[in-house]
């Protein structure tokens, strides 16, 4: 609902104004002077102020919409005289009136000159938001979407990417975490140093330190020579710390310390070196209730949320499903060497109405196998989306015939799935829904129990 101000010293035209635009649906305000009409703009947000000329002893109506104007520049003004001069005339529209209106006026009249204003707003409106959203399309090539929730996420970008502040991106997998991470660097004055990710939930926990901070020579076993740490890698650029909350309880203070003192020590050596990195963290879990459960600091917690930005699911933007299906079919008809490929609006709506529980990532694998069972087939059919794909699974034949324990049939699970990824861990991690850290300790334990792992 639109807010208007009127403001006259005549009492029967406010009065009769207040109650016609009521009808009309706008939420409407009263001022007897220039200076009540000055204090309401002050202390309150509108649309559009509708002023009379003349309010004598105080200020006048021009007066008043050049100081409203210095207040918010986007303010509308629409002007009543009854001096009907094309000289007064124009001295309002010169000074930012949108039109003005002649006494005596009826309230048709008014109102015409009111939707008139109104559907010039909604224009503007419209073109500076297009406007907007080109330039998004422009900058953040990387990032596809134009709901309002992804414009939350480009404002956020442009306000932060030029400070030094600490990121955490907090969102379901599969959101885009890491791509907004790097579009934070890309849009910084670092863009031309380093942009280095690692990944928490891959490192053992006997490694944390020195990956990080690096070691001296013969400072343990296989030593050999002195090696530089990931936060001098990253010197003078960005270090992103992916799914920061798989950090272990033991590295926790001692980043703390490095992200405070901005400086780290190598392992085995005892000179601090300075560090300029800008810091970007991300999580899929609940960090406030890993505090709780004391599996995270809460220091080392607020040090890294400065800045936090939240990455949302795919269901609660799914005006960018569109734009995101034909964005991957043009990626993968590309990457798969197709010269064309098309999807119907149909197909579309079918998708929209979807359930994404893997989010972005879960629609870009969807596309692709859709590319490669489609062929040479132009048109993509419903068909050829794997609709009831789901992950790795074990058949109810084998659980009816073979009865095992709970352990042995995760064991079973779990080798299946490294199998069916060729051995790579983060990706059945992923498929599993666990930490690679949890896959990790589960092989070292089925290794100690005479298991032949691969390596």
């Amino acid at each position: 609902m639109y807010k208007i101000l009127v403001v006259d010293d005549d009492y029967g035209i406010r009065s009769i104004m207040k109650d016609a635009l009521k009808n009309e649906n706008y939420n409407v305000k009263i001022a007897e002077s220039g200076e009540d009409g000055l204090q309401y703009i002050k202390n309150q947000s509108f649309d559009l102020v509708i002023t009379d000329m003349v309010m004598p002893p105080g200020i006048n109506g021009i007066e008043l919409m050049e100081k409203a104007l210095k207040i918010n520049g986007e303010l509308g003004f629409i002007v009543i005289t009854a001096y009907g001069t094309i000289k007064t005339a124009v001295e309002a529209l010169k000074k930012g009136a949108f039109d003005f209106i002649t006494k005596p006026f009826s309230v048709s009249q008014m109102t015409s000159r009111i939707e008139r204003f109104f559907e010039n707003y909604e224009l503007k409106e419209e073109n500076k938001q297009l406007k907007q959203e080109l330039s998004y399309e422009k900058k953040f090539k990387r990032l596809v979407g134009k709901s309002k929730p992804m414009r939350t996420i480009y404002e956020q970008i442009d306000v932060v990417a030029d400070s030094s502040a600490p990121v955490l991106l907090q969102g379901e997998s599969g959101t885009g975490k890491e791509l907004i991470a790097q579009a934070i660097h890309d849009h910084s004055n670092r863009s031309n140093k380093p942009f280095i990710r690692i990944n928490c939930a891959a490192i053992p926990e006997t490694l944390f330190e020195s990956t990080l901070f690096g070691h001296e020579k013969g400072a343990f076993t296989h030593a050999i020579k002195t090696k530089k740490g990931l936060f001098e890698e990253a010197q003078e650029g960005t270090l992103l710390l992916d799914e920061i909350s798989e950090i272990p309880i033991s590295m926790q203070a001692k980043l703390l310390r490095v992200l405070q003192e901005e400086e780290i020590t190598r392992v085995g050596g005892s000179k601090d070196i300075p560090i300029n990195v800008r810091v970007i963290a991300t999580t899929n879990r609940d960090i406030r209730k890993l505090i709780k459960e004391e599996k995270f600091r809460s220091d080392l917690y607020f040090r890294l949320n400065v800045f936090p930005i939240k990455v949302p699911p795919l269901r609660n933007r799914t005006g960018d499903i569109p734009i995101l299906i034909n964005h991957f079919i043009n990626k993968f008809k590309k990457k798969y060497n197709y010269e064309d490929k098309d999807i119907s609006q149909e197909l579309i709506d079918v998708l929209c109405n979807k359930k994404w529980p893997g989010n972005v990532r879960q629609l870009e694998n969807l596309v692709e196998r859709a590319i490669l069972y489609s062929g040479e087939n132009s048109k993509l059919k419903i068909e050829h989306f794997d609709m009831e794909s789901h992950p790795i699974s074990i058949d109810d034949e084998q659980m009816s015939n073979d009865f095992v324990t709970i352990d042995e049939m995760e064991k079973r699970l779990i080798l299946r799935t490294l199998k069916k990824t060729d051995n790579n861990r983060t990706k059945a991690a992923e498929i599993l829904g666990v930490s690679v850290r949890t896959i990790r300790n589960k092989l070292n334990q089925y290794k100690e129990d005479g298991v032949e792992i691969p390596e």
